[in-house]
């Protein structure tokens, strides 16, 4: 009987239901998409580290965990001390750099031994450097973009020729001679990292102690590939954790306020017959209890239509930008059921003990 009441009541009152299930849809989708694209861009770096095909990172004391954000200050010289440590086949100078239009990590890269790190480029169109301005795009990148061999793209406010299409997964998107990359941000002679190629994977431990015993090598950070990207993780890159729980606090309280807001209007609006279930016996628990079942429908109807509405447009996002990867988890969607019931309960208990707290003498009375 109580649950006939309740639907009956969200139905005689369809704008106001509709509006409280979009926000409650619009705050759990707002929390699944920050979440997929934040760690979808963090699973991505740590794939693209994985297809380099290095063994150790060499990187300037202090480094960030997060690939292109400490610059360009080791010495390209520094390639020669660590190729005259033993058991070190290859040392690859490489610059990372950082981008916001669009947001993404451009590599400088001397590609004669950036090719000893093994897969090696492989050229689904065109081929290695010809001029200074040349650029090797991947297929996500070139396909996305409708871009071929031939093509000219901007890059750092140059205009850059596509030689060459490579597959995705080493490394960056887009590849431009080290030597330029080294002009176009100032970091003549210098590199962001070293991937360092062993002759046996075994030998990491090794080889990470004997740099660590070269002088003026001793601060430096060399980190075998695994560890590296063991690091890259929420809690160790700057801000992240911080970024989701701010749009989360803000989805809670969109929907903790459109929820009070309607519920509050709802009580008010019912008082007359919040007075006569009264009046026909119906305690304050029943009354809590039916406010709070509304509530709980509204919720359950905007959870299921909020993770659709993340589904959808993770969807069309992944279809129009492959290159953007998403991460997908149902433990998030859980996490995100959980805070988006638990921010509709908070906004509807007030209204619930008001409408339990009305005088059915008085309810009865009103106009």
């Amino acid at each position: 009987m109580m649950n006939k009441m309740v639907v009956a009541n969200l139905v005689h009152r369809p704008i106001r239901s509709l509006i409280s299930t979009s926000a409650i849809a619009l705050e759990v989708a707002m929390i699944l998409l920050v979440v997929a694209v934040f760690y979808g861009y963090l699973n991505g770096s740590k794939e693209s580290q994985i297809g380099v095909g290095a063994d150790l990172m060499v990187m300037p004391p202090g480094s960030s965990a997060l690939i292109g954000m400490s610059g360009a200050p080791i010495s390209v010289k520094v390639g020669d001390v660590l190729r005259r440590t033993p058991h070190v086949a290859a040392a690859v100078p490489v610059i990372w750099w950082f981008t916001q239009k669009p947001v993404e990590i451009i590599y400088g890269i001397d590609l004669a031994s950036y090719d000893t790190l093994s897969p090696k480029f492989r050229y689904l169109s065109g081929g290695p450097f010809q001029a200074a301005y040349d650029v090797i795009v991947d297929d996500y990148y070139a396909g996305m973009n409708h871009k071929k061999v031939g093509d000219t793209i901007e890059i750092l406010n140059h205009s850059f020729r596509i030689c060459g299409i490579v597959p995705h997964g080493k490394g960056g998107r887009k590849f431009l001679p080290l030597t330029t990359m080294q002009d176009l941000v100032g970091a003549e002679g210098r590199a962001s990292v070293f991937y360092v190629k062993l002759d046996d994977p075994a030998n990491a431990d090794l080889v990470t102690k004997s740099i660590s015993e070269i002088p003026g090598m001793e601060k430096y950070s060399v980190r075998s590939m695994q560890e590296y990207l063991s690091m890259m993780t929420p809690d160790n890159l700057p801000g992240f954790n911080v970024a989701i729980e701010i749009v989360i606090g803000i989805a809670v309280v969109v929907g903790f306020l459109v929820i009070f807001q309607a519920m509050y209007t709802a009580v008010m609006e019912r008082t007359r017959e919040i007075g006569i279930l009264k009046s026909m016996g119906a305690s304050k628990l029943y009354i809590v209890n039916v406010v709070l079942r509304e509530t709980m429908l509204l919720a359950v109807v905007g959870i299921v239509a909020g993770i659709i509405l993340s589904l959808v447009t993770r969807r069309v996002i992944m279809f129009e930008r492959p290159v953007q990867r998403l991460f997908w988890s149902n433990l998030w969607v859980l996490r995100a059921t959980l805070i988006a019931i638990m921010g509709a309960l908070a906004g509807a208990l007030y209204p619930a003990v008001k409408a339990a707290r009305r005088d059915p003498i008085d309810a009865l009375a009103y106009e």
